[in-house]
């Protein structure tokens, strides 16, 4: 880090005096949302700031949030510095909003066997359910009109493009260089900017600039342990893990105050959980049913319905969780592999206690004074009707409705007011 400071801080002394600085290049392998666009759009006023000969992105993304991927083109239209997408390494995709990054960057580059395209919107409602057709075709006709302006403007092929929105269509990176979608293929970096060298640029605002490439040092850009938290947690099954932890945790804390742990564990999770929710678009539907399953498991060990509740509980929560994040693309939602064996364990966990509880429940009482019924002793003195027995380790005033010998053995029948026993022969022994 401190090479790459002060690299940064010889490229702003002697940028205008000897040229530019070095290529900044970061890497972007995950979905786009608010962490990858505050990653990109962080590099590229970092560039600025250095004067760099070139900001190198590297994408290998599903695609997106269409926010966040307006917000990272902005930034890539405004920037001083030249900003080039490379879609590497082979077996590498630029899809959706990648592929809508990529056209608005000043060199649009692909490794040999990546793909790129398939940018048709996928709209959700605020249920997370797909939307009407109505609504469809006027998101559908917002980015096939965003696409073309980008691409209009960049000289690329607009009907490659605009087919990339309209008919999902996906081209692999011979197919979109010889259709003129892409600016060149190159194996690595080194032979990407071995082929820019010397090339001028149109930028966006029309002014023209040559890049001197030749002997520039590539210095990457790391993601912040911030950035790389946020990216962690923003994973949606991770989210949704968290969440369902932290509502059991807090009621096992409630049901057993003072355990501590599951307090502590159950609240750093929902937190953490709370926080993940702010980076991932949120459907409050599904959010609902999963407090919803919560109050069902809950009220299982209070109402025992007999297993009703327990089931309608398990439903609720991969119903909810699977909802949870209403995202357009898969790799941004909960995988029913991940939920579905959380969900049954937490039912069968639910199950076993209620379990628990009912035979508890069913079993007969052992401590206080209707302990004392079912148990036997031995009469301490004639008990005709009254007199006194021992039961329990313990001395106590009985009666019986016939008489009870010294020393016979004894079954105590029921508790009488004013701390005495109905007791009564017993042939046990």
């Amino acid at each position: 880090m401190k090479r790459i400071a002060a690299f940064g801080l010889a490229g702003i002394l002697a940028g205008p005096l000897f040229g530019q600085a070095a290529v900044l290049k970061i890497k972007v392998e995950a979905a786009i949302h608010p962490v990858t666009s505050e990653y990109i759009r962080g590099a590229i006023e970092r560039a600025d700031r250095e004067m760099a000969a070139l900001l190198l992105i590297g994408l290998d993304t599903p695609g997106g949030l269409d926010t966040s991927m307006r917000e990272i083109i902005a930034a890539v239209l405004a920037a001083k510095t030249p900003v080039a997408a490379y879609v590497s390494p082979s077996g590498g995709r630029a899809a959706s909003a990648g592929f809508f990054i990529g056209l608005a960057c000043d060199i649009f580059a692909m490794a040999p066997g990546t793909s790129t395209g398939a940018a048709h919107p996928v709209g959700v409602s605020v249920t997370g359910q797909p939307m009407d057709k109505t609504m469809e075709d006027k998101v559908t006709e917002d980015a096939a009109s965003y696409i073309r302006s980008l691409a209009e403007k960049r000289g690329r092929n607009l009907q490659m493009a605009e087919d990339a929105v309209r008919k999902s269509r996906s081209y692999s990176a011979q197919e979109a260089l010889a259709g003129g979608l892409i600016d060149l293929v190159a194996a690595d970096d080194g032979g990407l900017l071995g082929s820019l060298d010397g090339r001028t640029l149109r930028r966006w605002s029309g002014e023209e600039s040559v890049l001197r490439l030749a002997g520039r040092e590539i210095i990457e850009i790391p993601m912040t342990a911030r950035q790389k938290f946020l990216l962690t947690i923003s994973n949606p099954n991770l989210a949704a893990i968290l969440l369902l932890i932290g509502l059991l945790g807090l009621y096992f804390e409630f049901a057993n105050p003072g355990a501590i742990l599951p307090g502590v564990l159950g609240g750093i999770s929902l937190l953490l959980a709370i926080f993940s929710f702010q980076i991932l678009p949120i459907n409050y539907v599904g959010l609902i049913l999963i407090l919803l399953a919560a109050a069902m498991f809950i009220l299982e060990l209070k109402v025992h319905s007999f297993g009703a509740l327990t089931i309608g509980g398990v439903a609720a929560l991969v119903i909810g969780t699977t909802m949870l994040v209403k995202a357009p693309i898969p790799e941004m939602r909960p995988h029913l592999r991940i939920i579905v064996p959380f969900a049954l364990g937490i039912g069968i966990i639910i199950a076993f206690l209620v379990s628990l509880v009912v035979r508890a429940h069913r079993g007969r009482v052992a401590t206080g004074a209707e302990g004392l019924v079912g148990e036997t002793g031995t009469a301490q003195t004639d008990l005709a009707p009254g007199g006194r027995v021992f039961v329990h380790g313990e001395i106590w005033r009985a009666v019986a409705d016939e008489e009870v010998p010294r020393g016979a053995r004894i079954k105590v029948t029921a508790v009488l007011p004013n701390l005495r026993l109905k007791v009564t022969k017993s042939n046990d022994g």
